[in-house]
């Protein structure tokens, strides 16, 4: 039988949908239990490419019998060998195309809504690496926030959509992925903003985000708000627009809140996250719509896709906004913390402009689950 080269994008629809999916992992235990491909109904077998060189009659009773088999590996070509190993053996085999580096950099731009006055917004869902991103669309101008390195597809779609991108911004410098922030405004001529208070060592050149700056964006005069929500970092930013949404970075996320250590400094940052979230956001809106910088986990997406809820919704439902005694919440913003983002501290320092690593070398850098969260 002939095998097939599964896009990521087929592997996101499906999990998004809640289809069911079988994958054969072929990578190494360690990397497998570190980071895998999530879907509600994805079953997953894990058996290393160099114990199925020889053949994969072994394990065959543990596949499906009619059921299409993905196979998955690091970057592509393990996986080839072994679907079809497997199509030899009369099995419906697929291997996913770009393996899990492929995973890692797909995209999915969709539409979270309209604003009052007119104009668009769009979140970028990273699917492999629980990244997102967003581009609010106003007559023939865009603003760009927390854009990936993969800054095609921004610029496809900002030409897709006939805009012009004239703001680029950054809620906080970033320690888990690289942006793509600086490179895109550079190529568009747009200005590119990010938290003074993160930026205090960067080698180029920047608008310095501060309290209370408004941006006003296009024909419909959108307007951008900062505010300074420091805790994850010292300069995070959120971002009001119009009154409707809150892009809150990586304060604040559907099913979890933000992690103060990974500048290190977790003792001193932890009672900045409590005020941002028990008293800044506390003062606004119940009825904006939160817009992270991340997902941690599949239930945070909603049925389309999306990874949004009203922040009074989250002040009645997560747990991180709902710890009353000080004590216990700085006990789990600085002790009970996953393990630190791969590369952390040279993806802090290409984002400064310190590093110029080469695209595989980025790659290679972000290996690996997002984990900017507290769990």
């Amino acid at each position: 039988m002939a095998i097939r080269a599964m896009l990521p994008q087929e592997a996101a629809e499906k999990a998004i949908r809640k289809k069911p999916l079988f994958i054969l992992d072929v990578r190494n235990p360690a990397d497998f239990a570190d980071w895998k491909i999530e879907g509600e109904r994805f079953k997953h077998l894990n058996i290393p490419y160099y114990e199925l060189i020889d053949g994969v009659e072994e394990i065959l009773e543990q596949l499906p019998a009619e059921e299409e088999i993905v196979v998955v590996c690091a970057k592509e070509g393990s996986s080839v060998m072994v679907a079809e190993l497997l199509a030899e053996q009369g099995r419906n085999a697929a291997y996913l195309k770009g393996g899990m580096k492929g995973w890692s950099e797909l995209l999915m731009p969709l539409k979270i809504g309209d604003l009052k006055e007119g104009g668009e917004l769009y979140q970028f869902v990273r699917i492999g690496k629980g990244c997102l991103s967003y581009m609010l669309v106003s007559g023939h101008e865009a603003a760009l926030f927390d854009a990936t390195r993969m800054t095609e597809v921004y610029t496809d779609f900002a030409a897709k959509m006939n805009v012009q991108i004239k703001h680029v911004l950054d809620t906080h410098l970033h320690a888990d992925h690289i942006s793509g922030g600086r490179a895109i405004a550079e190529a568009a001529g747009a200005k590119y903003w990010l938290p003074a208070k993160d930026a205090g060592e960067a080698a180029f050149k920047y608008e310095p985000l501060e309290d209370g700056d408004e941006i006003l964006l296009g024909s419909s005069v959108i307007r951008i708000e900062a505010l300074h929500t420091p805790g994850h970092t010292a300069g995070s930013t959120s971002f009001l627009i119009d009154d409707q949404y809150l892009l809150t970075g990586d304060i604040l996320f559907i099913d979890s809140i933000g992690r103060p250590d990974l500048a290190g400094h977790a003792e001193d940052w932890a009672g900045d996250l409590r005020k941002t979230l028990y008293s800044i956001y506390k003062e606004l809106s119940g009825e904006l719509v939160v817009l992270p910088a991340h997902f941690m986990i599949m239930d945070e997406l909603n049925a389309d896709g999306t990874v949004a809820k009203k922040l009074g919704e989250l002040f009645e439902e997560n747990h991180g906004l709902n710890i009353r005694d000080e004590e216990e919440f700085r006990l789990l913003v600085t002790k009970s913390l996953p393990q630190q983002p791969n590369a952390y501290l040279e993806i802090r320092q290409t984002n400064m402009g310190m590093m110029q690593p080469n695209a595989e070398q980025q790659r290679d850098m972000e290996i690996g689950p997002n984990r900017c969260a507290v769990r």
